[in-house]
This record gives structure tokens, sequence and C-alpha cells, in this order.
């Protein structure tokens, strides 16, 4: 069950117009949340909210300092206010994507070894994700991931999520 929150759902519009062709105008509007919501803001908001905004950056440096702030909101994050949030959410399923991403935007900018510390993460985080579609995704991303840095390759993922391939 999910609680009503407008924060949450303004930053779902948000991911959905940037998912359907407008990843300009989706990090305008997730831009404007984050002014109000900040660093001190809810750790659940800050974590969502930062997490999708990366997605809409090419550049790695700009993502990668979005996803590094939506880890350390994670680190905030207690399961209880998650499930306050919503009862079918977990806070250890979070971390295989949060790290996954931070893997992904070191290994674009040639940081093997910060790659490969995240990528471990990223699996060792695994188990928590849920058995269906969006875990699949994600454990196909993690092994794409790692074999791109196991190839030292800077090039991003054509199933990498963002406004281009």
């Amino acid at each position: 069950m999910t609680t009503h929150d407008p924060t949450m759902e303004a930053i779902g519009a948000a991911v959905t117009e940037g998912r359907t062709g407008y990843p300009a105008s989706a990090r305008q509007r997730l831009l404007d949340l984050w002014s109000t919501t900040g660093p001190a803001g809810d750790p659940l908001h800050r974590c969502t909210l930062t997490h999708y905004l990366a997605d809409l950056y090419d550049d790695p440096a700009q993502a990668l300092a979005w996803d590094i702030r939506a880890l350390d909101a994670a680190e905030s994050l207690t399961e209880r206010r998650v499930q306050a949030h919503d009862t079918d959410l977990q806070l250890a399923a979070f971390y295989p994507s949060l790290h996954l991403n931070l893997a992904d935007n070191y290994r674009r900018l040639g940081s093997f070894t910060a790659a490969t510390e995240h990528i471990d993460a990223a699996r060792h985080h695994a188990p928590h994700l849920p058995e269906d579609g969006y875990g699949d995704l994600l454990r196909t991303a993690i092994e794409e991931v790692a074999e791109a840095i196991t190839q030292r390759s800077t090039t991003k993922r054509a199933s990498a999520p963002g406004p281009s391939a």
C-alpha cells in the first residue's frame, strides 16, 4: 500500500515525462523540486529525486554528482520511512541500483577501480532485488556494467537509462 505523498507523486510525474521523450523539461521539474527539498530534506524524497535526476544527464560527471547524492540520502533513510511510504518497498532493494549507477558513471569516466568497487557492492546487494521484471532488468545491467568494466570500455551502454542511447 502506497501513501499519498505529493512530492513523490511530482517526482513520478517528472520521471514519466523524461521517459516519454521530454528529458529537458523533466530535468527542470526535478531541479525545481530539489530547490525546495534540498540536501536536508526528507531522505526518501532526496534519494528518489536525485536517483532519477542523474538518469537525465548524458554527461557521466553530472550524473555521478546526483548519484552520489542519492546514495548519501539512502544512507540516511530508515526501513520505517520506506515502509511508511509503500509497504511493498524495502530499503535493501534500493542499493543494487544505486551502486550500479555509480559503477556505470565511474566506468564511463575511466575510473575503473571506483567502478569495480561499486559494481561489487551492486552484486553484493543484488539478492535483495525482487524476483520480477525490474529485478531481472537490474541483474542484467549489473552484469553488462561488470563486463564493460572488465573490457575497460567507457562507452555508454545502449540499455542505460537516460535522454539518449
